[in-house]
């Protein structure tokens, strides 16, 4: 009998266990941030960039904050019941953590673009980490910072988490840092989406209002609480991993017809996918056989 067994080559992400510390940019009156006070969810703010942000080839010179936590490019949002993703919409968009939220009594929003400074050199210095066949040199820094707000009609559920899109005027990256979640009786999304969701990811467990305080545990970069993603949309923005899959079949002949293989790959790619991989992942099979007496 012979056993096949088919290597797929996959973007693979990484949930950790350990605790989260120290990984938000300075934000805050400390850190000169501009305040975003609003009313629950009608607040949006409109911020002229200093420095144009590509986002899987759209150049963008402007962005606006939601309160809701998401971020748009064209139109600002008031939306507090978020877009499953993929939306298959018409607006680009930032979902750090989409969600009801009521900034009127508790917690601050706040922002602030860098072009010059020490942000600067710790973005540089974590892109180089996490991406080290680039050599990059960050240029522009933007961080938005939702601290401690609550979810709209729910006391006691301060939620902190933060947004930092790093650039060089070519490449662009966005980073996702999670602090103490709350969990939310809302719906909730957590990641991107662009128009026609070309490109997207759904961060794993981020669509889960009773498991969304384990986002800062979670990571795909080693760094529990952060998310990093190269997002200019020249280059896969993640590292390619290999993750064995292994399957035992009674006869070749049965994935030895190529619409076998192809409907068994997109089954495969199609849960990959719903597991919070991006829709774009590439699935490579390699077929290895070891012939038992």
């Amino acid at each position: 009998m012979k056993i096949i067994l088919m290597l797929i080559s996959i973007l693979s992400m990484n949930s950790l266990t350990t605790g989260q510390t120290g990984i938000f940019y300075p934000f805050g009156s400390d850190a000169g941030d501009v305040n975003n006070i609003g009313i629950e969810d009608e607040n949006s703010t409109y911020v002229g960039l200093l420095s144009p942000f590509v986002f899987f080839g759209r150049m963008y010179h402007q962005i606006y904050i939601n309160s809701n936590g998401h971020l748009t490019f064209n139109n600002p949002s008031s939306v507090f019941i978020p877009n499953s993703l993929p939306s298959n919409g018409s607006e680009d968009v930032i979902a750090a953590l989409w969600t009801d939220i009521d900034i009127s009594q508790n917690g601050n929003i706040s922002y602030q673009e860098y072009t010059t400074g020490s942000v600067l050199t710790q973005a540089t210095q974590d892109i180089n980490q996490y991406f080290p066949d680039l050599s990059f040199t960050a240029t522009c820094v933007f961080v938005v910072t939702w601290d401690k707000v609550a979810y709209f009609y729910h006391t006691g559920t301060e939620t902190s988490f933060q947004v930092v899109l790093i650039s060089d005027g070519n490449l662009s990256f966005l980073l996702i840092n999670y602090g103490d979640i709350a969990v939310s009786p809302n719906l909730v999304q957590g990641g991107y989406d662009t128009i026609n969701s070309t490109h997207y990811f759904l961060i794993p467990e981020s669509n889960n209002g009773s498991s969304i305080s384990n986002l800062k545990y979670s990571s795909n970069v080693n760094v529990p609480g952060r998310w990093v993603f190269r997002v200019d949309g020249k280059a896969d923005q993640n590292r390619e991993t290999v993750i064995g899959l292994q399957m035992r079949v009674i006869s070749y002949s049965d994935l030895a017809e190529i619409e076998n293989i192809a409907y068994v790959m997109e089954k495969i790619k199609q849960e990959l996918v719903h597991q919070g991989l991006p829709s774009n992942v590439e699935l490579n099979l390699r077929r290895v056989e070891k012939i038992k007496p």
